[in-house]
């Protein structure tokens, strides 16, 4: 829960209220700003639930791939599997995940994952976050939907391409309980 402005003095008592009366309080109810939200938000969304999260995925099939092995295999491997492991964060966090795992996959996940992962990767997720809080996505992206999204448009057309999609949209066609 965000109160920017509170001209009745009151925002904060009718925020609760309509939280716990839509069932959202049950949990329990954060306080936030809507600079921390937005923030967070697009950072969180371009560097790991989505930017990072595809790129981490792509690298991984095109490496598997380029070293010899099937792409339907590198599909399951790299981006089919991932949902028993976000499953397993969401159940129980980071911990569980390693507790559910296989020790060998644990012990890779605190020596491999570092490697992939690295200061570098951290230094540019700070300089991602710094163009999220001075505005410059925000500028970026005004300036893209403008001029009628041209690169945006390329980039969706180009990723839909990606041998990974092909392969996906294969493997997924032949598991009815994934159909819409």
């Amino acid at each position: 829960m965000a109160i920017h402005q509170d001209a009745s003095g009151k925002a904060k008592d009718t925020a609760l209220a309509y939280a716990k009366g839509i069932g959202c309080a049950r949990a329990g109810v954060l306080e936030t700003t809507f600079a921390e939200e937005t923030e967070t938000d697009l950072f969180g969304e371009q560097t790991v639930l989505c930017g990072g999260v595809s790129s981490l995925i792509k690298a991984g099939f095109e490496t598997l791939v380029e070293a010899g092995y099937q792409p339907e295999i590198a599909y399951f491997e790299v981006c089919h599997e991932l949902k028993l492991i976000v499953d397993l964060i969401y159940q129980g966090g980071l911990s569980y995940m390693r507790y559910s795992v296989s020790d060998t996959a644990e012990y890779g996940d605190y020596t491999r994952g570092p490697r992939v992962i690295d200061e570098l990767v951290k230094e540019e997720m700070s300089q991602i976050l710094a163009e999220v809080q001075d505005g410059s996505f925000a500028t970026e992206w005004i300036s893209e939907n403008q001029a009628g999204r041209p690169s945006f448009n390329a980039m969706r057309r180009m990723e839909a391409e990606h041998p990974i999609e092909v392969v996906g949209k294969k493997l997924r066609s032949m598991m009815p309980w994934l159909k819409a």
